[in-house]
């Protein structure tokens, strides 16, 4: 392939940091120009929600991995640091491209950021084209009867099962056409991603492999081996039974398009471990569809009478949660296995974050805020909708009154103790049947386990039927007010 003459464009990665079904790239050279392939760090742009610790340790691996995809195909990922509403038009004078192909991003503050880089384009008679990489439907696309967006998920879900099945998805191209000069590129270490001293990163090393390649092939084992019994398993923390892809779909290393047909090529007809599973993306969609209609959700609860709901200020007592030493293992065990890996099973962030809101009363805005740093799949629409629907203050039919028994849980889905060992494992010689309550089991029962209560693992920091009683009062003291239910 010859190098393409004329002025080049830009194409500018986002959150879709892949070559497989991306269609601003594909359109890009579909141009017939040149391409510069850039990617803008912004973490200066006010009201933005930069990414937490463990999003840039991601971040900083799938963009190498994105720049060596691009090398291979006779490209280079050019990197630029500062606000996108600066970068994107300066790259644009530097390089004398005619024209940017960037996909959407839908958070609040990129929408407003994107429409300054639109202006200042503009002033440049230079267009900026959009389009769709990170959904399956656009946020303002699935719509009610009445023409309305929607507040509950299972209609939602429904009318996008009705507007069928998505496009397929479109493959990596074997080429890209680069001009002959690029502009300067900032180094990958430059972004100081990474993190220095302490190097904390340990186990999501051992963990995880960011990058395109590295989701395809998380993608096939899932459907080779777990999809199947996604239905019945998925609940099940101490079993290897969920995808995990959660991080390469934020980070768009893989397409929810890619996903979908992936899925429902696995089983036809469809089985009930691929309808489980497809409706699992289609709580991500609708994630981005409250985002999109209610940009207010990562700050404000979506009911207004939360907005007077008499949280707790406890440090301690949220201290003890972030670190996993609650005394309640299932909690625990969950807060270690974040801390530790950058991830969390998703039935045992629902049993935390119920723990945090009811029982320790603690806003919701406090275990939103610890998992956008600690999660390597931290998504704005995602994490602020499940917060909020936890806390009973989001788009959910189901009322506050919804508390989970954090040992009625664990006994549920850890019925062996499996998980809590794994990440508890000063609780590792406790029998199944007293693990997920160990202030239940005998002095001499304790004592053979090697546990004592207080000081090898911590009591309690609160009743649980007393937390509940208290909960609801809390809600009680609101109800007056028709928002909260």
């Amino acid at each position: 392939m010859g190098v393409p003459t004329g002025a080049p464009v830009l194409l500018w990665f986002r959150q879709d940091l892949r070559l497989t079904d991306n269609p601003a790239l594909a359109a890009a050279i579909a141009s017939g120009r040149p391409v510069v392939p850039v990617f803008v760090f912004d973490d200066e742009t006010p009201g933005a929600w930069a990414p937490g610790g463990a999003a840039r340790w991601w971040l900083h691996h799938s963009l190498a991995a994105l720049a060596a995809a691009l090398a291979d195909r006779g490209s280079h990922l050019v990197l630029r640091r500062g606000r996108a509403e600066a970068a994107i038009p300066r790259l644009v004078d530097e390089t004398g491209a005619v024209a940017v192909y960037a996909n959407r991003l839908y958070e609040p503050w990129a929408r407003a950021s994107d429409a300054a880089v639109a202006a200042a384009l503009k002033q440049r008679g230079v267009p900026i084209h959009g389009a769709n990489a990170a959904l399956l439907f656009e946020p303002w696309s699935v719509r009610t009867q009445a023409g309305g967006s929607f507040g509950v998920y299972t209609p939602f879900s429904r009318a996008c099962f009705a507007a069928g099945p998505p496009p397929q998805p479109t493959p990596a191209p074997a080429r890209l056409p680069a001009p002959e000069d690029l502009p300067s590129s900032e180094r990958l270490e430059d972004l100081s991603l990474l993190p220095t001293t302490p190097d904390w990163a340990g186990g999501l090393r051992e963990t995880w492999t960011p990058g395109e390649t590295a989701a395809q092939a998380c993608l096939e084992r899932f459907i080779a081996g777990r999809i199947a019994d996604y239905g019945a398993l998925r609940n099940r923390p101490d079993l290897d039974a969920t995808s995990r892809l959660s991080p390469h779909l934020h980070w768009g290393e893989i397409s929810p398009r890619q996903v979908w047909h992936a899925a429902e090529a696995a089983a036809a007809p469809r089985s009930r471990g691929t309808e489980t599973f497809l409706k699992e993306l289609l709580w991500r969609e609708f994630s981005y569809h409250l985002l999109w209609h209610r940009p207010e959700m990562p700050e404000h609860p979506l009911k207004p009478a939360f907005a007077h709901f008499p949280w707790r200020n406890d440090p301690r007592a949220l201290r003890a949660w972030q670190r996993g030493r609650t005394g309640y293992p299932i909690v625990d065990a969950g807060m270690r296995q974040l801390w530790h890996t950058g991830w969390m099973h998703n039935r045992v962030r629902m049993i935390v974050a119920s723990f945090l809101i009811k029982d320790l009363l603690l806003p919701w805005q406090e275990g939103e805020a610890w998992f956008w740093d600690t999660l390597v799949d931290a998504d704005l629409a995602s994490n602020s909708a499940s917060w909020q629907w936890v806390a009973g203050s989001g788009a959910d039919a189901a009322p506050y009154f919804r508390i989970f028994n954090p040992v009625l849980q664990g006994a549920k889905f850890d019925p062996d103790g499996t998980y809590v060992r794994r990440w508890v494992p000063e609780l590792a010689r406790v029998p199944a049947a007293l693990i997920h309550a160990p202030w239940q089991a005998a002095p001499l029962e304790l004592e053979d386990a090697g546990v004592a209560l207080g000081r090898s693992y911590p009591t309690p920091i609160v009743d649980h039927a007393a937390a509940r009683a208290r909960a609801l009062a809390a809600l009680e003291s609101i109800s007056r007010d028709k928002g909260a239910a």
